[in-house]
């Protein structure tokens, strides 16, 4: 009798790869086989049992309340606990127990309604609708579908109604959707703050006020936050209550459709904000206990709440969950036209304890065994499959703060199959340096190593602060620098004072280090950019429901005697010097000094040369720094020109020759010394010309001097830039 052959588990493709890039990773290789082999397995399983990923993830199509083409309405949901399931709603006088669903395998429920005699729809756009759901004690639950498009809360009530929402005629967009960007310059955005007025803003406001801007700014892509339903508008938009409706605090789902088509005639990127690590606790209006029990979409038991958020977290495992945020995934895609997304609270799917209370070292041993969800990592493979493999233009993101390795690798590898991770040690190292040192105590080695340190060939998003800084209980980069002076010398009519000039200059200077020098990619939060000088804080019982702080004042940039001002224009001028030169696209910068005593930082990438004085009162003349290609150089970018505040010491016109002299092991080396103080100049642009930069300031007294440039031989993308 002949020997069974033996099974051998998948393996992923290309895991020697990873190994050889990190064989840090090799005792490790069974954790990557068993990881690939459950995404393996269970994507067989969707192939084999429900006719693809691609008719599997676009259930958005047949559950919930969907319309035919000849008026009648589908409706389908998954209750598993439910002893019997009904459609209720303004379509039929509020009946509980007139439109019965019909039981069928897996705890699923459908409903036929037929078109009525005219093939006039029985449910019509705009009506309020309800499930029933009959629980196993006996009570009647009334509940919002977790399909639910569209939802909406009256003034007078506390919970959300849900509406159906089958316009005529929906929106049809116009504009394609741009390509795939090689470098990434994000503006974080939250619709509902994004006007100096004391409101919750439109879809309508940012279309035509707020995306100009953007594009002005020199940012190619927007990250919208909030958009997917939250009963709680102060949880920033992560207590999602409606994982499919689009917030009606804003509009309507066409107002949506259209401001993300006119983003991309602008030739601007759309990301959502996603948040599939947890849901909102909410039943009336939420997931929470849809059908009577505390399981269904989540965990069961204590396993199946966030300790600190307070919060229901999904049952990865389970193939009707699977169902629910792949669709949800694509609907965000194909209906919307989002061009990717920014996963939320990765670090908490992938560990069985959440992060909470765990720290992490960067040992491997932390990244592998028993305390990582599996099934939570399968997901996210599965996910970032499905969005590679049906819309390979589209970016996904992670924010994971725990560093697990080749989350940004190819699933092929073994990886988590993400396009970009943030980089979430940098701010907290500007917060902990500003806090905690002296100027004259800051680390120049510590500052690159934070800002380069990151995975090879994984790409990360490099900011200096983000949405988190911006949180009332927390300071921005500009408060913690000036703070309550920001109130009261930000005029140019007022003196200059130290505190202002230094916040002003460390602010360039620190965003343009971080922008050149942190990442494959570069994020900012909204207002931000120009040091927008209050906290956020959404309207709750603690501020008497207060709208004041719920707001960007953009129109602060648009008042000439106003120094914010300065910091937009260097904001935006940074931003179009990298769309220029492409520097997020390049290789890592090589970073050629770092010195502590001298409190410099020189490095080049992209073809240009970054100087950066740190020194809180030393300017130096005759300083040499070391580059890799001779030529010709001329200032590019200078935080001390007068247009962003600066005190315009250097002179703009003045050009700087290589020197065949090895310097911090570079083949050349150029000499910066001080020119005669000048107006700043256009720089010089050509083909064949480099372009070299001086920076300076800080306390009022002449910093360092800095420069940037491009050699003759070099390609016009060549060119140099400068920072104090």
């Amino acid at each position: 009798m002949a020997a069974a052959a033996s099974t051998q588990p998948p393996q992923p493709p290309k895991l020697p790869q990873l190994l050889e890039r990190d064989p840090y990773l090799a005792p490790f290789e069974t954790d990557f086989q068993r990881r690939y082999s459950l995404f393996y397995n269970r994507l067989k399983n969707i192939e084999e049992n429900e006719g693809g990923l691609d008719k599997f993830s676009k259930s958005y199509k047949t559950f919930g309340v969907n319309q035919f083409v000849d008026g009648g309405i589908y409706c389908k949901e998954w209750a598993p606990g439910a002893e019997a399931v009904f459609l209720t709603g303004d379509f039929n006088g509020w009946n509980p127990f007139s439109h019965p669903y019909k039981k069928m395998e897996y705890g699923k429920w459908e409903l036929f309604i037929p078109p009525g005699q005219d093939g006039y729809p029985p449910v019509p756009h705009g009506s309020k609708l309800k499930v029933v759901i009959r629980a196993q004690n006996g009570e009647l639950l009334y509940r919002i579908s977790p399909w639910a498009r569209y939802v909406v809360r009256d003034e007078d009530k506390v919970n959300y109604d849900w509406v159906h929402w089958n316009p005529p005629q929906s929106y049809i967009h116009k504009h394609p959707s741009p390509k795939r960007l090689k470098s990434l310059r994000i503006y974080e955005s939250h619709v509902g703050i994004a006007s100096p007025e004391g409101k919750v803003a439109s879809y309508k406001n940012f279309t035509y006020n707020v995306l100009p801007r953007i594009k002005d700014l020199g940012y190619n892509c927007v990250q919208l936050m909030a958009i997917m339903e939250h009963a709680y508008y102060a949880s920033f938009g992560y207590q999602v209550t409606s994982f499919f409706a689009a917030s009606s605090r804003y509009g309507t789902p066409d107002d949506l459709k259209e401001m993300i088509d006119v983003a991309h005639s602008m030739g601007i990127t759309v990301l959502l904000d996603v948040v599939h690590s947890h849901a909102s606790k909410n039943s009336e209006d939420g997931l929470n206990k849809f059908d009577g029990t505390d399981s269904c979409f989540f965990h069961s038991g204590p396993k199946g709440t966030h300790q600190l958020w307070d919060s229901r977290l999904f049952d990865y495992a389970n193939w009707e969950v699977l169902r629910f945020l792949l669709s949800n995934l694509r609907m965000w895609i194909e209906d919307y036209r989002f061009d990717g997304f920014r996963f939320d609270g990765v670090t908490s799917m992938l560990y069985h304890h959440h992060g909470i209370g765990t720290g992490f070292s960067g040992n491997y041993n932390e990244y592998f065994g028993l305390h990582v969800d599996e099934d939570a990592l399968c997901y996210l493979m599965l996910a970032n499959h499905m969005i590679n493999f049906l819309h390979p233009e589209c970016i996904t993101i992670a924010e994971d703060v725990s560093g697990m390795p080749a989350l940004c690798r190819p699933v092929a590898e073994g990886g988590g199959g993400f396009d970009y991770r943030l980089a979430m040690a940098i701010p907290d190292k500007w917060i902990q340096i500003i806090k905690e040192l002296k100027d004259e105590d800051w680390n120049m080695g510590n500052i690159v190593h934070t800002l380069t340190n990151r995975r090879y060939e994984e790409k990360y998003i490099a900011y200096a602060e983000s949405h988190d800084q911006a949180l009332v209980g927390d300071k921005t980069l500009a408060f913690r620098l000036m703070d309550a002076e920001m109130y009261t010398n930000m005029s140019v009519l007022s003196p200059l004072t130290p505190v202002i000039d230094r916040g002003i200059q460390l602010h360039k200077m620190i965003r343009l280090i971080t922008h050149a020098l942190g990442g494959e990619s570069y994020l900012n939060f909204m207002g931000n950019e120009f040091g927008h000088p209050e906290w956020l804080d959404f309207p709750r019982k603690g501020n008497n429901e207060s709208y004041h702080y719920a707001r960007r004042q953009f129109n602060l940039t648009e008042d000439h005697l106003l120094r914010y001002r300065f910091l937009n224009t260097f904001d935006r001028d940074m931003n179009k010097l990298e769309e220029r030169f492409g520097w997020l696209a390049s290789p890592p910068a090589f970073v050629s000094e770092k010195h502590e005593s001298n409190k410099v930082i020189a490095f080049e990438r992209a073809g240009l040369i970054f100087i950066f004085n740190f020194h809180p009162y030393q300017s130096y003349v005759d300083y040499r720094v070391g580059i890799e290609t001779p030529g010709k150089y001329k200032i590019l970018l200078d935080s001390d020109a007068a247009e962003y505040g600066g005190h315009q010491r250097l002179d703009h016109s003045t050009e700087y020759f290589s020197e065949e002299y090895p310097h911090n092991y570079r083949p050349n080396s150029l000499m910066l010394q001080p020119t005669p103080q000048k107006m700043p100049q256009a720089p010089h642009r050509g083909v064949h010309s480099k372009q070299s930069g001086y920076c300076a300031s800080e306390y009022g007294y002449p910093k360092m001097k800095f420069s940037v440039t491009i050699t003759e031989e070099a390609s016009h993308r060549r060119s140099a830039d400068t920072l104090y």
